[in-house]
């Protein structure tokens, strides 16, 4: 079994997706405690997704994320490095449109999209500033950025309780649902170690973002970052 380390190589990184693909949604709506649903809905009330609007995906695994979107009416593309994810995507949702993308390297055009969006993937990304490139290149101008991301819980005990609960719960859960277990302690430390809030939001302004804020979600463990391209 794949099990990717916090030097979050591509290859490794990718590899364990492709392990976890065919239960993963599943997994997520486990260990979030049903909280995963709440969170894309809080997404996309912030996109305000509508017809004609062209929206990049990016990270979008399985393309859950993505038929919201759909469903509103935009143009989207469904883009993630893992083959194992497009592969169980496609099965799942026939009428989406995937592509295989690195997200420090995008096969995308030069201002293709109107918004870019991506929920719960920038963790896994080896290079930050290279991907906030990618996504400023590839936006029109006045267009906007969404990254979903997990975070940092502002009330200090409530922190305490959520990383007891990461490195507690997460590797038992995960021995009875998914077919690859370590990758879900991959999870876990790689959520710990994520930067808190506004350290994130300096890194996205220093990429050549403008208007940068952040919204918590549930006390903080999630965050929307929002954005725009001058």
């Amino acid at each position: 079994m794949s099990r990717a380390t916090l030097q979050k190589d591509p290859k490794a990184v990718a590899a364990m997706f492709d392990e976890t693909a065919a239960k993963y949604d599943l997994m997520n709506d486990v260990m979030s405690l049903g909280q995963t649903r709440l969170w894309r809905r809080a997404v996309l009330q912030s996109l305000e997704p509508r017809p004609g609007q062209r929206i990049l995906d990016i990270a979008a695994g399985t393309g859950t994320s993505s038929v919201p979107l759909r469903k509103a009416g935009a143009d989207v593309v469904s883009a993630d490095f893992s083959l194992g994810m497009l592969h169980q995507g496609q099965r799942q949702y026939p009428d989406l449109d995937f592509s295989a993308a690195d997200a420090t390297r995008l096969p995308f055009a030069d201002e293709s999209f109107d918004t870019v969006t991506m929920s719960f993937g920038f963790r896994n990304v080896v290079d930050r500033g290279a991907a906030l490139a990618e996504f400023l290149r590839v936006t029109k101008p006045g267009g906007r950025l969404l990254i979903c991301e997990f975070s940092q819980p502002v009330n200090k005990a409530l922190r305490t309780v959520y990383s007891e609960y990461l490195m507690a719960a997460f590797p038992p859960v995960a021995r009875t649902l998914s077919s690859n277990p370590d990758s879900y302690v991959y999870l876990a430390e790689s959520i710990q170690a994520w930067p808190a809030q506004r350290e994130l939001a300096t890194t996205i302004s220093a990429a050549g973002w403008a208007d940068v804020q952040w919204r918590n979600l549930t006390g903080g463990i999630v965050a929307l970052h929002r954005a725009t391209k001058r």
